[in-house]
């Protein structure tokens, strides 16, 4: 990003490197994207088809200081990731016209952004997680002024995190752990007192990728 004008360059690179449209089928994107690509040929593990599909919204506000980030916290009730840091989004429903009309349903459902106070700027490419959620993720400028209002049975809290940060190779690492009786690898990004991890940081590092082939 530039220093003069860092929304105007990210509008730029918006245009000229993501789509407007979803990847289908036969887009070299449709071969996803995963944590499973940190673990090398030999011992990566890709979960089987059919994926479950889902969007998120990776929101960009501007604000006095430069670009932001908006992130979640997960309710701590939650059966799934409970208390993890994530994007607004969920699972794709059959009504919804678009992966972005339900990672704006979802944004509205979780953090109370309404569709009109944001303004999608393309697709990332497709992110598969290991329990075989493909994911697709949206990229949105959001209106700074919009409100939000938070479902506590879905996000305990919100933050943001300057893009310069996110963007920034010396802030993100690989770390590795055991899971389901594998050694899984896997990005994290710290961030003051929050840790993100996982799928959202898979998808931070894949903005970073696509704004800057």
């Amino acid at each position: 990003m530039t220093q003069d004008d860092p929304l105007a360059d990210l509008l730029a690179r918006a245009a000229a490197h993501l789509s407007a449209e979803p990847p289908g089928d036969s887009a070299p994107t449709a071969n996803p994207r995963g944590d499973h690509d940190l673990d090398g040929l030999a011992a990566a593990v890709v979960p089987e088809r059919p994926h479950r599909r889902a969007a998120v919204l990776v929101p960009v506000l501007p604000r006095a200081d430069g670009l932001h980030v908006l992130f979640t916290v997960r309710a701590a009730h939650l059966r799934d990731h409970s208390g993890q840091i994530a994007f607004p989004g969920g699972k794709i429903d059959a009504d919804d016209a678009s992966p972005a009309h339900a990672a704006l349903r979802e944004a509205r459902e979780e953090v109370g952004l309404v569709a009109e106070a944001i303004r999608v700027l393309g697709y990332l490419d497709p992110y598969l997680s290991a329990t075989g959620f493909l994911v697709l993720p949206v990229l949105g400028l959001v209106d700074p002024r919009a409100d939000l209002t938070l479902n506590p049975d879905e996000v305990a809290a919100t933050f943001e995190v300057p893009l310069s940060h996110l963007l920034d190779p010396n802030q993100r690492r690989i770390e590795s752990a055991v899971w389901r009786g594998r050694q899984r690898r896997y990005y994290a990004i710290t961030y003051g007192e929050f840790r993100i991890w996982g799928v959202t940081a898979g998808i931070v590092n894949n903005l970073r990728e696509r704004l800057f082939p």
